[in-house]
């Protein structure tokens, strides 16, 4: 009998070894397709496999595993995405090629084309930020006029924050359309999207399949661009607050045709009340489903497996804690001199994890992105103001220096 193996088309730092775990913990053979495999030091460690694949390809894709079905009975197949999202889609086009339960990838196209999903969701009357599209720098001048300033720069494709920026006077609008119309491999296509800046709280709501599992509070590092310094689940709201940004959050899924699997939509509380932001049809990519584990003992990871090889999935509360994470964000460019504390901060009471990003003789080149971060730390108890005292107390141990590159003359 053929031993079952689960598919995992490429990987990811943070979701990729919980990911691991899981697939071992039901009995599968976890077996990761990546362009580069080696780029993931966690499948040097674990007891997996890793093929290298193109996996811009669906062609070499389904060839891939269409040899592996000699030898394993593929349960389910899954996938992560990094700036390039479009490579979900295919992970629904290999789903549905050998059969197999997975995301409806003609949504998921829909979802990650920024500017079709933002007609979609305004269509369906889903509260969202006043926006125009731009394929050029008079449009987009002309955008950020009739929204009025300050406005959001972003191209119409890729996540993780990459290229967004708060654009707060018509020569920052200038400077960012310059840089976003520049030859740039992390978005394919000039398009830009111009948005009213909405102003309030920040909140990701976390689902999976038609439920929402718990609802984020997250801030971020200093403008103009959205680099997350941190978060906490569950979100300091009332019950109220709580319904209207879960049902704003529901309402989204019948406008993009999403509703299986995982989804992540990102939300501020403005002067209207809830605003989308943006949706992404995919387990978020930072600390999320630790945060979710620490407080509500779900395993998101889990629950999608049982998903993703036809299962049902068990989204029941075990406990009520509050969980945090917070990200070590750099304030300069340089060389990394030094980084330590991990250990003294990993040995405080409380904290679950401590994860340094980068090692020492590191260049620092910030991005203004997900990239920018260095380090995380996450802690959990059965209060908020404790869960906070414990992350402080564990962040102020760990210290770095950066030396700044040298200054050459022109």
């Amino acid at each position: 009998m053929a031993r079952s193996a689960l598919i995992l088309v490429e990987g990811h730092r943070g979701n990729g070894p919980l990911y691991i775990q899981a697939i071992q913990n039901f009995g599968l053979h976890p077996i990761t397709l990546s362009t580069d495999p080696a780029q993931y030091d966690y499948l040097n460690t674990e007891n997996s496999q890793a093929i290298c694949v193109n996996t811009d390809s669906l062609a070499a894709l389904i060839h891939e595993c269409t040899g592996l079905r000699a030898f394993y009975d593929i349960a389910g197949i899954t996938g992560f995405t990094a700036l390039d999202e479009s490579l979900y889609a295919r992970v629904g086009k290999l789903c549905q090629h050998f059969d197999l339960p997975g995301p409806n990838p003609e949504s998921i196209e829909r979802c990650c084309d920024k500017f079709t999903q933002r007609q979609l969701l305004a269509e369906a009357g889903v509260p969202i930020p006043t926006y125009r599209l731009a394929v050029n720098a008079a449009e987009v001048q002309s955008a950020a006029a009739a929204i009025g300033l300050p406005v959001i720069l972003k191209p119409a494709a890729g996540s993780g924050s990459s290229g967004v920026r708060l654009c707060r006077n018509v020569d920052e609008v200038a400077e960012h359309t310059t840089y976003l119309l520049g030859e740039n491999d992390l978005w394919s296509s000039p398009r830009i999207l111009v948005e009213e800046f909405a102003q309030g709280p920040f909140y990701s709501a976390d689902l999976m399949g038609n439920q929402v599992v718990g609802i984020e509070a997250a801030d971020f590092g200093p403008p103009p661009h959205f680099v997350f310094r941190g978060a906490t689940h569950p979100a300091p709201l009332t019950d109220e607050k709580y319904k209207r940004i879960a049902d704003v959050a529901l309402s989204c899924l019948p406008a993009l045709g999403l509703g299986w699997g995982p989804t992540n939509i990102e939300l501020r509380w403005t002067k209207r009340g809830p605003i989308v932001i943006e949706v992404n049809p995919r387990l978020s990519g930072a600390t999320c489903p630790k945060l979710v584990r620490l407080a509500y003992g779900v395993d998101l990871v889990t629950e999608h497996i049982k998903i993703i090889v036809g299962g049902e999935c068990n989204l029941r509360k075990r406990h009520s804690h509050v969980a945090a994470t917070r990200f070590l964000l750099p304030d300069r460019d340089g060389t990394l001199d030094f980084i330590d504390g991990e250990s003294r901060a990993a040995a405080v009471p409380g904290v679950a994890e401590v994860k340094l990003y980068v090692k020492p003789q590191t260049p620092i080149v910030r991005k203004g992105d997900y990239r920018d971060s260095i380090g995380h730390v996450i802690a959990a108890s059965p209060s908020r103001a404790q869960t906070e005292a414990i992350l402080q107390s564990a962040v102020d141990l760990i210290a770095w220096s950066i030396t700044p590159f040298p200054l050459h003359d022109a």
